[in-house]
């Protein structure tokens, strides 16, 4: 989980991330979404199908350019207008207020600078819009956050950089949001890597 930034193996991270437990986080989360959506880590694309018919654009921001390849053939199959950016989520180029919905999908575990990257979807967010979120994060239990950060310095190596111990709700609200609505706990797996912040936010 947490891929944002892997060159290495991107088809191993694709099929790492179609496991069918995300799969219903994936479902939640892009339901949600309306207007002109910018996901954050687009990855390979594998939420572009999800999302109904209240989206009416769909902005896919990703650093890796072999990530995005895969991406343009699931976009080619979309009903809704998708475009595709190399770049970076600390420097989105996307213009102020122009965007209704944010989405990310476990995704600022990687980010090398996730509250700047935070303060870019802010920005390029309308004032009404909303961010989207499931991530996966530190835990509240003393001995599962011992253990995350003992396996994140070995974790970021294999993984893409992926921080299996971020504070997910504290970078949000760090970055000038308010969270709407939070849901945490953990997914079936090895605890230090499947506890789960899906939720919804708005600038403050």
């Amino acid at each position: 989980m947490g891929f944002y930034e892997n060159h290495l193996l991107p088809h191993v991270i694709n099929l790492a991330m179609r496991n069918r437990q995300l799969l219903r986080y994936r479902r939640r989360v892009t339901s949600a979404a309306l207007g002109r959506v910018l996901e954050v880590g687009i990855g390979s694309g594998l939420n572009l199908p999800l999302y109904q018919a209240r989206v009416s654009e769909i902005v896919g921001l990703e650093p890796a350019p072999r990530l995005l390849a895969m991406a343009q053939r699931t976009a080619s199959r979309c009903t809704v207008p998708v475009t595709l950016i190399e770049g970076s989520a600390e420097s989105i180029p996307l213009d102020a207020h122009s965007i209704d919905t944010v989405v990310t999908t476990w995704t600022l575990c990687t980010i090398p600078h996730a509250i700047a990257a935070l303060r870019e979807m802010r920005r390029v967010m309308k004032l009404d819009g909303q961010l989207l979120f499931v991530e996966h994060g530190r835990s509240p239990d003393q001995a599962v956050r011992k253990w995350q950060d003992r396996l994140t310095p070995a974790w970021k190596y294999v993984g893409g950089g992926c921080h299996l111990n971020r504070p997910i709700q504290e970078l949000i609200e760090s970055a000038g949001f308010s969270i709407l609505q939070l849901e945490t706990g953990y997914m079936k797996g090895p605890k230090p890597m499947t506890f789960m912040y899906e939720g919804r936010a708005r600038s403050m």
